[in-house]
């Protein structure tokens, strides 16, 4: 009988330590954290204060942010002819994307008063030039070209028609440089409320008119070529991708830089690149 018992004690001493082991191995595997309740209040205010040092402001996509959304019910023109008021014709859907391209003018005389007098200088003449080849090299078939009737971007745009003769060119005046809208953060030395009172409407409007989506009628992709300042491209991005049109002083755009953007028939935007000087040798890049 004394026997059992000490066989019987022997068992229950190594269970109780293997149920010990256990316990342990199981903590080692899986840690317990400190919950947020259990913190004294430094830790909570300290994970406070980190949490505020990054705080995004996220804002959904509005796929109607060219009001052309409604745009692909419309009806082709031989369809609208109205014959039979219960007659029901299938919607019209936009399938063509848009390929816009922003060129900057080249390097002119800045110092200068008149627009007039603010020609190209002998490197932005150079600069021009060299992106009418960078053009033509593409190989693309370029729908039209839409210049700035500024001087230094007529300018600009003669040097590059040079290399595309045959492509159908038109000017629009809303196109001209300009103050579009108050930067954030602000400008030191540069704050032209009068300025960005008068052209702040103008360049929204060249914004509205030149960039959006396809119409519904349009049946294949087109490739425009703008060629109008720095200001009024860094503007458009801003708008086409929804960003803050107040952070468009945060970027920059070299003389003759290449900015390119793709709208889709669902209207979502693409930037390809922005003030690409790729084609530029290091002496004529400013």
């Amino acid at each position: 009988m004394s026997r059992l018992r000490q066989l019987t004690r022997v068992a229950v001493i190594g269970i109780a330590s293997l149920s010990g082991a256990c316990v342990v191995y199981n903590n080692v595997r899986k840690p317990v954290l400190a919950s947020p309740l259990d913190s004294s209040s430094d830790d909570r205010a300290l994970r406070n204060r980190l949490s505020m040092l990054y705080r995004p402001n996220f804002q959904e996509w509005d796929s109607n942010w060219d009001l052309y959304e409604n745009n692909g019910k419309r009806r082709k023109k031989e369809d609208m002819k109205i014959t039979d008021s219960t007659d029901s014709e299938p919607d019209i859907k936009p399938t063509a994307k848009r390929h816009l391209i922003f060129i900057r003018h080249g390097q002119y005389e800045d110092d200068k008063d008149n627009d007039e007098e603010r020609i190209l200088t002998e490197i932005g003449r150079i600069q021009a030039d060299l992106t009418g080849q960078r053009l033509k090299s593409l190989n693309k078939p370029y729908t039209k070209i839409i210049v700035s009737d500024m001087t230094r971007a007529k300018q600009t745009a003669e040097l590059i028609f040079k290399h595309l003769p045959d492509v159908p060119r038109e000017t629009c005046s809303l196109l001209r440089e300009g103050a579009p809208i108050p930067p954030d953060p602000p400008s030191s030395n540069w704050k032209p409320d009068k300025t960005f009172f008068q052209d702040s409407a103008r360049i929204e409007a060249a914004f509205r008119k030149h960039v959006h989506r396809a119409d519904n009628m349009q049946s294949g992709d087109t490739i425009e070529v703008y060629i109008c300042h720095a200001n009024v491209i860094r503007y458009f991005v801003c708008r086409a991708l929804q960003f803050p049109p107040e952070g468009w002083l945060r970027m920059s755009i070299g003389h003759c830089g290449i900015t390119t953007m793709t709208i889709r028939p669902n209207g979502r935007v693409s930037l390809r690149s922005l003030g690409d000087t790729g084609h530029l040798p290091p002496e004529y890049i400013s």
